[in-house]
């Protein structure tokens, strides 16, 4: 039996992370420039978390979670997704309670999909949470931000934003019920999925890929029609400042999320470049969650990205990112000499940080050996022999550039190199 990775699941290889490596340091330097602080969190909670946060009636926690039970009989589950977790750790650290903050995070979610191109059973997302802003300011930033990231990316051109608002908590129960009143008489002509969401989450039918089920509720009623006064003001407010930030978006009014926590806001990035997983981020505000995990009432919101979507969107529009090389590979002219090469690689990345530095360990004919400095792409070869180890020297070897090899001592190594 060949054992293989779990389907669903995938290795990345060294070449293929040198994408990501780009795409990560990216994220996480504009993200810090917005005044976002890092925060960490475990694979494993309690599985009670996410369904109460997640909501018990989503797709995420009736199909899609990984969950087992430890020693003592406690129900645990690998993290769906990260924003429960956020607040279950600010929370418990006491860093919400009359404050503002704003976090990042990143890292692998789990869930138990049918895998396909862009959709993968365990997947990295980066989110960013902003706690403690009533106000649609909140939201604005996260646009302006997520943007931020596309720009720098070089892929802004190939997205675009819908919007919507879900109004209050209340203005979804109502809106709800009218949704649930519309359908029921109907519910014979619905797809399966939707029959069975009729009953547990009746929003997220609105969002239904069924054509028929689609045709049906173009007669539903609309949301915007069971808003309050200061629902509105909240959206229009929102849109005023995208349209001051020359920021382009598209109300959809079938956008709900599957997620049952959220109110007032809720944003897509989607591409048309990547079939049928179109969504690269997604998220909104969600007032009443940090109450429903135990917190005292406290505004927030966030969104997620899909790294995997990101990296594969990035490489499907020919984006560019920096070679991660190897400065110098250091070989020797035999095995007796290794001592003294381990020495002054040491030395030349005490001297030269954020330089990369190879050692050659094992012994070997000295032109093969010099053929897998070639082939690594390093820039230089840093050849060992006797004579260098007699005059306490090392000869150079340009790899990459026509200069003439020469042998230096270790002052005069170190300021070709800088």
């Amino acid at each position: 039996m060949n054992i293989q990775s779990i389907r669903g699941m995938r290795d990345l290889l060294p070449n293929e992370l040198q994408r990501w490596h780009h795409i990560e340091r990216t994220l996480i330097d504009v993200t810090q420039s917005f005044g976002f602080r890092e925060l960490r969190f475990p694979l494993l909670e309690f599985t009670t978390l996410f369904a109460r946060g997640v909501g018990e009636s989503t797709d995420i926690i009736e199909k899609e979670m990984y969950s087992l039970a430890d020693r003592d009989g406690e129900s645990l589950s690998l993290r769906p997704e990260g924003t429960a977790s956020c607040i279950r750790a600010a929370l418990q650290h006491g860093l919400l309670h009359n404050q503002i903050q704003n976090f990042w995070y990143r890292g692998p979610m789990f869930r138990y999909e049918r895998p396909q191109k862009g959709r993968y059973r365990q997947f990295e997302q980066f989110g960013v949470e902003s706690f403690g802003v009533p106000s649609f300011a909140a939201e604005a930033e996260l646009i302006q931000l997520s943007a931020a990231v596309f720009d720098a990316l070089g892929m802004r051109d190939a997205l675009r934003l819908e919007i919507n608002t879900l109004g209050t908590l209340e203005n979804r129960r109502v809106y709800r019920q009218a949704l649930v009143d519309f359908l029921t008489p109907h519910r014979d002509e619905l797809d399966e999925d939707s029959k069975r969401r009729l009953d547990s989450n009746p929003l997220r039918i609105l969002d239904s890929k069924n054509e028929k089920t689609r045709v049906l509720l173009e007669n539903a009623p609309g949301f915007t029609d069971y808003l309050e006064e200061s629902a509105v003001e909240h959206f229009e407010s929102f849109k005023q400042v995208l349209q001051s930030l020359g920021i382009q978006f598209e109300v959809n009014p079938k956008l709900v999320r599957g997620l049952d926590y959220y109110t007032h806001t809720v944003f897509e990035w989607m591409t048309d470049q990547l079939g049928a997983q179109g969504t690269v981020c997604a998220g909104g505000r969600y007032d009443g969650l940090v109450e429903q995990l135990g917190g005292k009432a406290t505004p927030g919101a966030g969104y997620a990205m899909g790294i995997d979507r990101l990296v594969l969107l990035h490489e499907t529009l020919g984006g560019e990112f920096p070679l991660e090389s190897i400065d110098v590979y250091c070989i020797t002219m035999d095995e007796a000499y290794l001592s003294y090469a381990f020495d002054w690689c040491a030395r030349l990345r005490q001297a030269l940080p954020g330089r990369t530095i190879v050692l050659h360990k094992s012994a070997g004919k000295f032109q093969k050996q010099l053929k897998r400095a070639d082939k690594s792409g390093a820039k230089m070869a840093l050849l060992i022999g006797e004579q260098e180890v007699a005059s306490n020297t090392a000869t150079i070897k340009w790899l990459r550039e026509e200069k003439t090899q020469q042998t230096l001592d270790f002052a005069a190594l170190c300021k070709s190199l800088s």
